[in-house]
């Protein structure tokens, strides 16, 4: 994904592009940021350019009521949050959570540093930029149809930690290290406690649910969603689900722009200050075999306002096969999805363009036949 020549050559460049700099370089090397220090005058690059984007959401709908889950209700054993969780999973599969246990005062931590590291000279990120052949680190965001979305991102496994990258995560600024290994302890609880109480809801033992996840693959993404002078022409974050099994966002600076697709129709989706926004990733809708459903979403970009986030991804373990639960086949519920190793899940999705939900499609058993893994 990236070009680590060209990377560098932009180090160089200074504050902003010009129209030469634009034609000599590789689409992997612009970054957004710098793109837009150009001004409202600055003209699109074609490699950010899609003209056969789905409409914007109808502009009588002002708002999305999005579900809102308690976690303080669910980890008092309340029956009545946990049905709603179960509903909720069942017909969105997005929610904000509220009262989750995160103190403020850390996460307004994590938004500064965040500000910070966006805030620095390009030549001091490109320190962390995506390397040849490789998913992590700095950059913009190909979807592999020579199309990039408008969002600079910074993206890192965490755990397990040994799998961590010794120039990417070790090299941080040591204040944002430091909070950002808070962060993810406090992520790491959460989401195991969520997590746990989702199989609660399908009726599944706890046991099944810690050996899918416990010392699993997780990542953790910084986004930039920097303003654009026609944001029309552009998409800051393709349509798709998340093949995660569980992923948490958190909104840095509470600018909108993320959208949710309900019964066909596209909703603008509004924040609540301080919740988090928990989408249901594929991996649990296969696992639930279908009881629990990922929701197709997708980001606009902002003509004035920049727009941060930061996202916490949750995957099964390596040893761990994506198939549906065992806890939940039987001979009149058969599995409506395929099984295979977390390593050929990952291989088949890299190797698809990434749009909506067709990696989803591609796992599940048609006519009771196997999809091949092709």
């Amino acid at each position: 994904m990236g070009n680590s020549s060209s990377a560098v050559a932009c180090s160089n460049m200074g504050s902003s592009y010009t129209e030469d700099d634009l034609s000599t370089l590789s689409p992997s090397a612009i970054n957004v940021q710098e793109l837009v220090k150009g001004g409202p005058s600055i003209s699109i690059p074609q490699q950010f350019i899609r003209l056969n984007q789905e409409p914007p959401p109808s502009s009588f709908v002002t708002g999305t009521a999005t579900p809102t889950i308690d976690m303080s209700r669910l980890l008092s054993q309340d029956d009545l949050e946990l049905h709603k969780l179960h509903s909720t999973c069942q017909d969105w599969g997005i929610f904000q959570l509220v009262n989750h246990g995160v103190s403020s005062t850390l996460l307004e931590k994590l938004n500064h540093e965040v500000e910070q590291f966006y805030g620095l000279p390009l030549e001091e990120k490109l320190k962390y930029r995506i390397r040849d052949g490789e998913m992590e680190g700095f950059g913009t965001r190909s979807r592999g149809d020579g199309k990039f979305d408008w969002v600079d991102t910074f993206n890192i496994v965490t755990n397990p930690v040994h799998k961590r990258r010794p120039h990417l995560f070790p090299q941080l600024p040591p204040s944002l290290r430091s909070t950002l290994e808070c962060y993810l302890s406090e992520l790491q609880r959460l989401a195991a406690r969520l997590i746990c109480l989702m199989g609660k809801a399908l009726k599944i033992d706890e046991k099944e649910m810690t050996e899918l996840f416990d010392d699993g693959l997780q990542a953790v993404r910084f986004a930039c969603y920097p303003p654009c002078p026609k944001p029309e022409l552009v998409m800051a974050l393709t349509p798709h689900s998340d093949i995660t099994l569980l992923t948490i966002l958190h909104q840095v600076n509470g600018v909108d722009g993320l959208q949710v697709k309900k019964d066909g129709h596209w909703l603008p989706f509004n924040f609540i200050p301080d919740a988090f926004v928990v989408n249901v990733g594929d991996i649990f809708q296969i696992f639930s075999n279908g009881v629990y459903h990922s929701i197709e979403h997708r980001v606009s970009a902002s003509r004035e306002k920049e727009r941060m986030t930061v996202t916490f991804t949750v995957l099964p373990n390596s040893e761990a096969d994506v198939g549906p639960s065992p806890s939940l086949i039987n001979e009149d519920n058969p599995p409506l999805f395929r099984t295979v190793g977390l390593e050929q899940y990952f291989n088949d999705f890299f190797t698809r363009k990434l749009y909506g939900k067709s990696y989803l499609d591609h796992m599940r058993i048609q006519n009771g036949h196997q999809h091949s893994s092709t």
